[in-house]
């Protein structure tokens, strides 16, 4: 079945860089530089609907559930991006956020031809994966029509699952279909129909936003620190002490010595902010405050 392109907003030719082609180096980049200044304005505008999609994640992670990325090409690409940093950044399980991507894994390097055109190969990738009404799942495509991602979500939502969507075009099917649409309208592209570009740039950052936004939420940040990422090797054990150090007020040798003792750095950070010398002791409180240092600091001052 042909698409109608011309109704896509993301496929409409920009008039401001018709004669790209004609123009020197430095004023093609020029070019491109002021259609990338629109996209900071276009996810400003959609703030509110990411703010709602953040507080629904949040509780995902509160029961247990995942943040789930459906996508193909860019889009699909995209999910992967943010979802493979948040196990070492936050030190949760690499399940927690997940992207599934029509034609699988291999599609992130190569192509595969009609895998976004399926309605049902996302379900079968969301039954192999356990998909429970505990998750939620956030379809990302820049027309916001990708049959991939819709037949995902409507598996979704027989679930009985939330549902989020991420989108450049306005008045999509994605986000008539979600629980919580996001639109940011980036405009017609430098290159027509190139959502790798604009699109893509604004699908990155409110990926970004989500993760991290939930992850702060739940207690993965302490102040503007990462103090649940995994230190897996030297400049991330350098850097683990330097966060234990800022926090605290540390030495980087003080620093090493409580995480050697605590186990962690959050466990070294509530321990020295809290008094705490026994490790035992930090355990619980972080326990009983949901692992979240601000909390476990309120319990031990009570």
């Amino acid at each position: 079945m042909s698409v109608d392109l011309k109704k896509i907003g993301t496929e409409q030719r920009n008039e401001k860089t018709i004669d790209i082609d004609t123009k020197p180096t430095i004023e093609i980049l020029r070019l491109i530089n002021d259609e990338d200044q629109l996209v900071g304005g276009a996810v400003r505008a959609a703030l509110g609907q990411i703010a709602s999609l953040v507080d629904q994640v949040t509780v995902a992670f509160q029961n247990h559930g995942r943040l789930i990325y459906l996508g193909a090409g860019t889009s699909g690409r995209i999910g992967i991006l943010d979802a493979v940093e948040c196990h070492p950044t936050f030190g949760v399980s690499d399940q927690t956020v997940m992207c599934l991507m029509a034609g699988g894994e291999s599609a992130f390097v190569k192509a595969v031809e009609g895998a976004e055109d399926s309605l049902t190969m996302a379900k079968a990738d969301l039954i192999r994966i356990n998909l429970n009404k505990n998750d939620v799942v956030v379809g990302i495509a820049a027309s916001g029509r990708t049959p991939y991602v819709l037949g995902g979500i409507a598996y979704a939502k027989e679930v009985g699952c939330p549902t989020g969507g991420i989108t450049t075009s306005p008045n999509s099917k994605l986000a008539a279909a979600v629980d919580y649409p996001i639109e940011a309208v980036t405009g017609p592209e430098a290159l027509t129909g190139s959502t790798r570009m604009k699109s893509g740039t604004a699908q990155k950052m409110i990926c970004n936003m989500i993760s991290t936004a939930a992850m702060i939420k739940i207690g993965k940040v302490y102040e503007n620190l990462m103090v649940d990422m995994l230190a897996t090797n030297e400049k991330l054990i350098s850097r683990a002490q330097s966060i234990v150090s800022e926090a605290c007020g540390l030495s980087l040798e003080e620093s090493k010595e409580q995480i050697l003792k605590f186990g962690s750095v959050k466990k070294a950070i509530f321990a020295t902010l809290s008094g705490i010398k026994k490790v035992s002791e930090a355990e619980h409180y972080l326990a009983q405050g949901n692992d979240n240092i601000r909390e476990a600091l309120k319990l031990v001052r009570k």
